[in-house]
């Protein structure tokens, strides 16, 4: 059991930071394509191409990782005069609810990848499913991290980092 979460966690991080490395490139082609335009009259032909293929990629898997943290809209104005019970079950079928969304793109953003692979983009000739693929990646994050919820794991990595407003910590439980 403790190596299968080892294994778990090493995918997980290994994800997070694949997110992060996207999102620091991408940083950094954005002012690289505005320095050089701005300096030189010079855009490289790919920085748009790869910064939307980044742009992609982190707001997909920072999607999953905001279900990891259980960081996703919630309205609790009506749900917090109902029992704890009743909470527990809503809870129960937000959680699969989120799986099923999970399942939703893992088989139509599979579709949508092998549909798109024989195109290819524009400037860097990569084929277009390397867009699409993000989405069963997210979808089965997303699948793991609904399902170790409904089951009661906290799947929460980042402890202490909700924002306080109006007395209940933002995304977090009371």
């Amino acid at each position: 059991m403790e190596t299968l979460k080892k294994i778990a966690l090493a995918i997980d991080t290994l994800f997070e930071s694949i997110a992060l490395i996207g999102l620091t490139s991408m940083i950094l082609i954005v002012i690289t394509q505005v320095m050089t335009r701005k300096l030189f009259n010079f855009v490289f032909f790919w920085s748009e191409e790869i910064t939307l293929l980044l742009l992609v990629w982190f707001a997909f898997m920072g999607m999953a990782i905001g279900f990891r943290e259980d960081l996703h809209m919630g309205v609790d104005s009506f749900t917090e005069f109902l029992p704890d019970k009743v909470n527990l079950v809503l809870d129960k079928i937000i959680g699969l609810s989120i799986f099923g969304f999970g399942v939703y793109m893992i088989y139509y953003g599979w579709d949508f990848t092998v549909m798109m692979h024989e195109s290819t983009l524009a400037a860097t000739k990569l084929p277009n499913s390397v867009l699409y693929v993000v989405m069963p990646v997210t979808g089965a994050m997303t699948c793991a991290y609904s399902a170790l919820q409904v089951a009661g794991f906290d799947t929460k990595r980042h402890k202490g980092n909700e924002v306080e407003m109006g007395g209940s910590a933002f995304g977090g439980e009371e």
